[in-house]
């Protein structure tokens, strides 16, 4: 005797096979090409951020400065310091 699977977990079957059609490919690289924002009051992207850090930016104020702009809600601020300190912490242990 055959079971039939209950509507919800149907559709959460099916719903996984649309995913999987629309996003084939969800390995680490791609989901790190998408256009992901830090600061969404300025459009400030992942990508902007990690540029000025690069560039010499120690605080969210440098990177506000290199991008033209001034901090709105502040929101931002604690992924930008996170993204610092991440930077700072490879950098310490490249030079051991």
């Amino acid at each position: 005797m055959r079971t039939v699977p209950s509507l919800e977990i149907y559709m959460r079957m099916r719903c996984n096979v649309v995913r999987n059609l629309l996003q084939p490919d969800s390995s680490k690289a791609a989901r790190e090409s998408a256009v992901l924002y830090v600061c969404n009051c300025n459009g400030i992207r992942e990508r902007e951020v990690r540029q000025a850090i690069d560039e010499g930016a120690s605080r969210p104020a440098d990177i506000f400065r290199r991008q033209q702009c001034q901090p709105q809600c502040a929101k931002c601020v604690c992924d930008m310091r996170r993204m610092i300190d991440e930077r700072r912490e490879t950098l310490r242990y490249a030079a051991e």
